[in-house]
């Protein structure tokens, strides 16, 4: 697709192929872009810096800088480098904060990512998705989006609870409430899945600013169609994101690989269930996001 860069990466048995597209945009109100992303094959992550906080671009960029510093392109890290990554990003963060006469300003920033990780000769590769706050990841089968992260925030705790509706909680004064961030703690907590590496596998992960504007169908009709944007499907789904009103930063990064031989499989592009996958759920107090 125009605007997809491909890559291969090596594997101990054979290799991988990765295409990848990633845009970040102002959106149509912000003056700023606290959004950043990494898309560095095996990579990929968003990170969107909390509004109203001290220097939330700063924050979302140390992110950024500090994957970069610890994963080397081209090569599966472990789960334990990226582990590392996300703790050091956060002490990253933390030392972007403030001290002033009014107190501690505190910089903070949402993580969702995926990277395709070597667990060793037991466990083989995996997809890693890790997420803090209510930047999103979903699998896509060609068929149906799935979101496999669960937001850190107050409204998702109210959903769980049986307390209001998802459609109730996009419209709830405390929707922009985040209850895990980067920057917020001494000791941060990611919610980690590791969903086996096979055949071909389709990745979105993105900002608020997209899910914000468009609903899941919405996202779904766009991946399924033909991507003739030049910043290729992430540019398409940015796009209608602002033509909806971009009324915050807007980020996405779009992962498809090719691992294997299953391309002539009718089934390698099934719907995949939760086996394999640990799932955590939001806690701790609030912090406000953009």
């Amino acid at each position: 697709m125009p605007g997809d860069v491909e890559g291969v990466v090596a594997l101990t048995r054979g290799s991988a192929l990765i295409a990848h597209s990633a845009r970040t945009d102002l959106g149509r109100v912000r003056s700023v872009n606290e959004d950043s992303v990494f898309a560095e094959p095996p990579v990929f992550l968003v990170a969107d810096g909390m509004g109203g906080h001290a220097r939330g671009d700063a924050a979302s960029q140390a992110v950024v800088e500090t994957f970069r510093r610890h994963v080397e392109p081209g090569t599966p890290p472990s789960p334990e480098q990226v582990l590392d990554a996300i703790h050091s990003s956060n002490e990253a963060v933390r030392a972007l904060s403030e001290h002033g006469e009014e107190g501690t300003a505190v910089a903070g920033t949402t993580l969702a990512g995926v990277a395709l990780v070597d667990a060793g000769d037991a466990g083989g590769y995996h997809w890693m998705a890790f997420n803090i706050g209510d930047s999103r990841i979903y699998s896509w089968s060609g068929r149906t989006l799935e979101q496999l992260s669960v937001d850190h925030s107050a409204v998702q705790e109210l959903v769980d609870a049986g307390l209001i509706s998802a459609a109730d909680a996009e419209r709830h004064p405390e929707r922009n409430v985040i209850t895990r961030a980067l920057g917020a703690d001494d000791v941060v907590d990611p919610d980690v899945w590791l969903i086996p590496a096979a055949g071909r596998q389709v990745f979105l992960v993105c900002s608020d600013g997209l899910t914000k504007e468009l609903d899941d169908d919405r996202i779904a009709a766009i991946l399924a169609g033909d991507a003739a944007h030049p910043a290729g499907m992430a540019g398409e789904l940015v796009e209608a994101a602002l033509a909806h009103g971009g009324r915050d930063n807007v980020s996405v990064v779009v992962v498809e690989s090719k691992i294997g031989g299953d391309e002539g499989d009718p089934d390698a592009t099934r719907d995949r269930g939760d086996e394999g996958i640990e799932v955590t759920r939001p806690r701790d107090e609030g912090a406000r996001d953009g």
